[in-house]
């Protein structure tokens, strides 16, 4: 069900600003099948009234009518810093098909848009097109992206670049900042009508526990501590995690400068505006949590109308104090599959450790390594596994590999059977942001071609794909760094 919470402390009917001249930049029909769209031999929707629609030209195809768009309040804290209301600056959402809300963004300026224009512009819209549903394809949880739309409307960031609309589809974009708002406004009613409109859409088992508030409150704990889990398993940086970019759903949403890592540092930053590394990759697991903390001042009045304030703050801790389980427990059974560990051992977390310290202090390729790991066999010689040639300090890797092979040993693993469990959940390919930056100056030519070669490699990460060899490659040393900020 799409978001039925209703009135003006909630959400804005509000319809998109048209574009001139619309035209198709991106599809992808892999999310249009979550929508049953009617695709044509070509691709594209068999209805060219979609065109239209997804540019925020009209509200309507011959098969769907979307006469009530709206923006919808919410609150958050960013970078740390309570902000107050923020909302759906530049994203519409046009309704519900098939279970799925669809989303226009850039598609024009809302109420709560505040200082912005409400626009996206082509380069940030390849940039979450092709990461949303790369993310699908690595099988984590994600918003999906449907489209992109572009225009040569003019838009100002720090050059002029032009304008796009990027259609989002998710079961619900409903995130934190929902509930911060409605707590920040002691609106217990909306908050209740938010929690129920969870239950019963997406966590209805909740509705058989003795406390459902709470157990809504834990389940969405659980879930984002498992997908911060596999983000850091694929070397995925977010770059902006402020809680009102967290979904209550446990989706991956609101791509900005985000980045996948390619030389391995622990403390990477993706996006140049983090000057602090607030959201730096190893501090996601944390950043996550407290996020979570703040959810769950969202959740004391609900809590408290049944148990008290004094009771329902030590429930809420304690569930809080859940998160960190959930977490460790998802990143180890993660680590441990992506070394082809099929059984458990004390040792085995120190062992992840030692590889990811090593890998940090040679700023080994992530993707690459994890990926050629498989490659190994039990029994091989230590000096002829070329892996160590990436690494600077010879002997504590050959003392690691000796390790490594001594506990694949004790698990009597296939070699075969190990490399191909190990191959479905280390990819080959991931969105390096060079991969990405090359689509973007094509399109800004006008030419699409690239970001469709990239929709179709991404996805099938896991697969050898041998004719596109040199996208798995990390990228070349001579490359200028792309960086990504906030802009957008």
């Amino acid at each position: 069900m799409a978001f039925t919470l209703s009135g003006d402390d909630a959400c804005q009917i509000t319809h998109p600003s048209p574009i001139p001249h619309p035209y198709w930049v991106a599809f992808s029909p892999s999310a249009a099948k979550l929508i049953q769209l009617n695709l044509a031999p070509s691709g594209l929707p068999s209805d060219p009234a979609w065109l239209e629609l997804l540019a925020g030209n009209s509200l309507a195809t011959s098969t769907h009518n979307f006469s009530n768009p709206i923006a919808t309040a919410y609150s958050g804290h960013q970078f740390g810093v309570w902000a107050g209301q923020l909302g759906d600056g530049r994203a519409i959402l046009l309704g519900e098909i098939n279970g799925q809300e669809l989303q226009l963004k850039g598609a024009g300026k809302t109420i709560y848009s505040r200082m912005g224009d409400g626009r996206a512009v082509l380069r940030s819209s390849i940039r979450e097109f092709l990461c949303s549903e790369a993310m699908f394809s690595l099988g984590i949880p994600t918003t999906r992206a449907l489209a992109i739309v572009g225009s040569e409307l003019a838009v100002r960031r720090e050059t002029l670049e032009t304008a796009a609309v990027c259609s989002r589809i998710a079961p619900s974009f409903i995130r934190i900042g929902h509930f911060e708002h409605f707590a920040s406004l002691q609106n217990i009613a909306r908050l209740k009508e938010l929690a129920d409109l969870l239950i019963r859409d997406h966590y209805y088992d909740c509705l058989q526990h003795p406390d459902p508030y709470l157990e809504l409150f834990k389940q969405i704990c659980v879930r984002n501590a498992k997908l911060v889990a596999q983000w850091q398993a694929v070397g995925f940086c977010h770059g902006v995690l402020n809680s009102d970019n967290i979904s209550a759903l446990g989706l991956t949403m609101d791509y900005g400068p985000f980045g996948f890592l390619d030389q391995f540092e622990i403390d990477h930053i993706c996006n140049h505006s983090d000057q602090g590394g607030r959201y730096a990759y190893h501090r996601q697991p944390q950043i996550m949590h407290w996020n979570m903390a703040c959810l769950a001042s969202g959740f004391l009045p609900l809590i408290e109308m049944t148990h008290g304030e004094s009771k329902a703050q030590t429930m809420l801790r304690q569930a809080l104090e859940e998160f960190p389980v959930a977490y460790a427990q998802s990143w180890q059974a993660l680590f441990r599959q992506k070394l082809g560990l099929q059984t458990q051992d004390e040792q085995d977390v120190a062992l992840i450790e030692r590889l990811l310290q090593a890998m940090h202090d040679s700023k080994v390729d992530f993707t690459s390594f994890f990926r050629q790991l498989s490659q190994i066999e039990q029994g091989q010689a230590i000096d002829s596994i070329s892996l160590r040639d990436h690494f600077i300090d010879r002997s504590l890797i050959d003392q690691w590999f000796a390790d490594y092979l001594a506990r694949l040993k004790a698990e009597s693993s296939n070699d075969f059977t190990r490399a191909q469990l190990m191959n479905g959940i280390n990819p080959k390919y991931i969105l390096r942001n060079h991969l990405a930056q090359a689509a973007i100056d094509k399109a800004q030519q006008h030419d699409f071609s690239e970001i469709k070669v990239l929709l179709n490699l991404l996805s099938k990460p896991y697969d050898e794909q041998a004719e596109f060899d040199t996208y798995a490659l990390p990228p070349p040393a001579d490359l200028d760094k792309v960086e990504v900020s906030c802009s957008s």
